[in-house]
């Protein structure tokens, strides 16, 4: 069973930063992160393969940062000067291979996510 589990979440106002997290038991191909917010479908934000290639969303270039901890076995996501509209659940997925993107229907493991709210 891969258990993946999120921390870090918080509230920030608009133009701060913050920085979530997810611990993972060991290192899979694709890793990545998506986010929900209330009456909007899950949307993904930025992923990182094995060998270190990020893609990110149109919404957060330039803003967000996508990286791993290897030796914590910790993914990351460092988030700044952020929006209101960036408030959502933030959750980590991860997959063993194939081809990495940022549909969610890509992925089988997922953690229970973290909240992330932004304040005008």
């Amino acid at each position: 069973q891969v258990q993946l589990v999120e921390s870090g979440g918080g509230s920030v106002q608009a133009g701060g930063s913050l920085n979530v997290s997810c611990r993972y038991p060991y290192n899979m191909y694709c890793m990545t992160w998506f986010r929900q917010a209330p009456g909007k479908e899950r949307e993904g934000v930025a992923f990182i393969t094995n060998n270190g290639r990020t893609v990110y969303s149109d919404s957060v270039k330039g803003r967000f940062t996508i990286s791993k901890d290897v030796p914590k076995n910790t993914l990351h996501l460092q988030m700044n000067s952020l929006k209101p509209e960036d408030t959502a659940m933030y959750y980590c997925a991860a997959d063993y291979g194939g081809v990495c993107t940022l549909r969610e229907d890509s992925y089988r493991y997922w953690g229970q996510g973290t909240q992330v709210t932004v304040s005008s």
